[in-house]
Parts: C-alpha cells; structure tokens; sequence
C-alpha cells in the first residue's frame, strides 16, 4: 500500500469498496489506457467492468437498487479511477450529478422512474448548462423553454457535454420565463428539463441533435458534444422537482458535488504522475548513479508528494462537508482550486523527470501532461473558484465595525 494519499476513519465496507476499485483500476484500465487513448476510443469494456462492479449506483439509495454510498466514498473511488486514466472518471462523474440532483431536488415520480435504471447501468446521465458564447457567466444562458399545453417546446444550442453521445438522460438548463415577470433575476427564471434521449449521434429524437465529438487536446475517449435543440417537446412531467424557476439552484448543487469530484481527479492523476515520476527516477542512471539520488530530484519528489497529500486532504474534507449536510461551497471550491492547480505543477514535475522521454508518446507521462489542463477549466475556473472563495470568507468573517 502506497504511503501518500491515505484517508483516516474509514470503515470496512469503504475499504473493501476501495480495494476492489483500486485492483480494478491496475488490472483493467492501467494496462490499456494510453493505447485506447491515443485512439481516442471509447472504453466500452472498462465501462462494463464498472458496471458489474455496482459503481453506477454508489451513491444512489438503496431502496432505488443502489449501494447507498457517502460522497466520500464515491470521491475516493473517483481519485483511484482518475489515477487510471481520468476519462474513465468523467464517465461516471456526469451520471452521478445527474443522479444526486434526481436524488436532492426529483419529484417521487420522476425518482422511481430514472434512479433504479441508473442504479443499473441502463440508464447513463450527462448534464447540460454550458452555451458556446457563455463561458462561465450561466446568468447569460439563452437557450429557452416556452409551454405549450402539456409540454415545453426547447430552443438553443448547449456546449460540452461529457457523456453527450452515450447518455440517455440529459439534464438541460434553460431560461424559462412562464410564471417569471419581467425585471425577475435571471437565475430564478432557470429551469431544468429531464431530457430522454437514444444514445449516439446524429438527431436522437425529434427537435435533439448531438453532432459528432469535439476533438480535443486531452481527455479522450470520453465523448464531448454540443447538444442542439430546434422545437424539441418535453412532457411538462419533466421538469425536474415539478416547478420552474428552480433549476439555477439544482444545477449549482450538482455542480458542488462535481468539483468535489474534479478536485478527487486532480488528486488521482497527481498520485500516478508521481508514481511515474519517482519510478522513473530509480530506474534513470546519469553520472553514474540513480537520477532519484540527486538533490535537485529528490526536491522535486519532496514538492510532487507533499502536494499530493495536501491536495487529497482538502478534497476528503470537502467531501465529509457535504456528507454532514452542511454548506461546502467554501471548502468544494478550495478542494477544487488546489487540487487542480497542484496536479498540472506535479505532472509537469513528473514530464521534467523524464526529460526527453516525456515528450515520447511511449511514455504515460504524455498523456498525463495533456490531460491535466481539462481540470483547470472543468466544473468552474480557477478565477470562478477564488470569486466563491473569496466571497464566502467574506461572508464568515464579516467586519462588525
């Protein structure tokens, strides 16, 4: 058992959950991810594996066939999957939001009817707030909702959807001004719509169009798109929790749970760049002796694992924030920020100890090094995660003058 990156007060269920995803990650998707990578091949069979192991309803209750799992749990699980190879972990991170916000905020209907096929595998999720012109502003979402009898007919094109093609549930925020006078905050004329959908590409239902993949620099394998809606007809059942107007809010929940689980994949990849790292390290002779005795990389080594540990610390604790029942967003935003900017400096570290042999695409390291940048941006930037940092201090340490 590795030395860093250990998680106190855990109990037996949790680690034999944790020791059967870890042999998995080392068996199934190590072995084979930088080649399904560079094919940008989606990894159907690691897929299956993981639904056979139960991880699509980790943390959906058990009375909807679930395990019935903490956020913790599902986040360590994440850092052992990103470890492996961090598409795998964007695979299951997307149906978990969906799945946690059908669990939070779902009416009972719409509950027994996604959250058991989701338990299963048979139902994939994928959430849906990005627009191509709205970056990380979501007030200035344009895509639009307008009833019509029984049903909302939706308009707009939504960007970056992890899952885009392979899901069947999308969870689509939109404007939705039915009900909302004028003058009324943006963020509470929001709505989100349970969109069913086939898996694929192409028009998947009438008024649903999922083009072809983005191409990408990194984390491939995983299908991103755009979704496209022109006159697509939603039964009014579907809007999630029955009511308009409450979606900004469903979607910001959702979203606290997914930096929670950015922050677990920066954590992982950091811990396999310096597993890398210090490996190579040992095996690299120059002047005649092991790179790893020299002090410029022992110093390098000393500055990857104490980032390692410190970033996995953070993201545990905003984890057991959530868990609590508390308010996370300080701590998800933290865990968040530093666990994704200390994994691009340890890979970066890792890609130095290679030298030459880094730029190689024989090496994992490669694709780790292009991987990394995706977490900068993913789930909220590292400015969007200052601002909430900064403001909710604010909040907590306000001068009483």
């Amino acid at each position: 058992m590795a030395r860093l990156a250990q998680t106190a007060g855990l109990t037996d269920v949790q680690q034999e959950i944790l020791s059967t995803v870890r042999d998995f990650v080392d068996k199934e998707i190590i072995p084979v991810a930088t080649e399904l990578e560079h094919r940008d091949e989606y990894p159907q069979a690691i897929v299956d594996g993981l639904k056979e192991l139960g991880l699509f309803g980790l943390m959906i209750p058990e009375e909807y066939g679930g395990l019935g799992e903490s956020l913790l749990t599902y986040a360590l699980c994440v850092e052992e999957i990103a470890r492996g190879w961090m598409s795998v972990s964007g695979i299951i991170n997307t149906h978990f939001i969906v799945a946690y916000m059908l669990k939070q905020h779902g009416t009972q209907e719409q509950k027994d009817h996604f959250l058991p096929r989701m338990a299963a595998g048979d139902i994939r999720g994928a959430f849906s707030m990005s627009e191509p012109a709205l970056g990380s502003d979501v007030s200035a979402i344009t895509s639009k909702a307008v009833k019509d009898g029984d049903e909302y007919v939706l308009n707009g094109q939504k960007m970056w959807l992890t899952n885009g093609g392979t899901s069947s549930l999308v969870a689509v925020l939109v404007r939705s001004d039915e009900g909302h006078p004028e003058g009324t905050a943006p963020h509470k004329s929001m709505t989100t719509f349970l969109v069913e959908k086939e898996p694929g590409f192409g028009e998947v239902r009438p008024g649903l169009t999922i083009p072809g993949k983005i191409d990408k620099m990194g984390y491939k394998g995983v299908d991103t798109t755009e979704l496209i809606m022109d006159g697509l007809r939603v039964p009014a059942d579907r809007v999630l929790g029955g009511v308009t107007g409450r979606g900004f809010y469903q979607m910001m929940d959702g979203v606290e749970v997914g930096r929670v689980n950015v922050a677990a994949r920066g954590c992982g990849v950091a811990q396999r760049a310096f597993e890398l790292g210090v490996r190579y390290a040992q095996q690299r002779h120059t002047f005649g002796k092991a790179i790893a005795q020299h002090q410029a990389i022992q110093f390098k080594l000393a500055d990857m694992a104490t980032k390692v540990e410190a970033a996995h610390a953070m993201m545990v604790n905003a984890a057991r924030k959530k868990d609590s029942g508390e308010r996370n967003d300080l701590e998800a935003g933290m865990a968040k920020y530093l666990a994704s900017e200390y994994c691009k400096e340890v890979v970066e570290d890792a890609f130095r100890i290679h030298g030459g042999y880094g730029f190689s695409k024989e090496y994992e390291i490669e694709r780790l090094y292009r991987e990394a940048p995706m977490l900068l941006i993913g789930e909220g930037t590292a400015e969007i995660q200052k601002m909430i940092i900064g403001r909710r201090l604010l909040e907590e340490y306000r001068f009483q003058g």
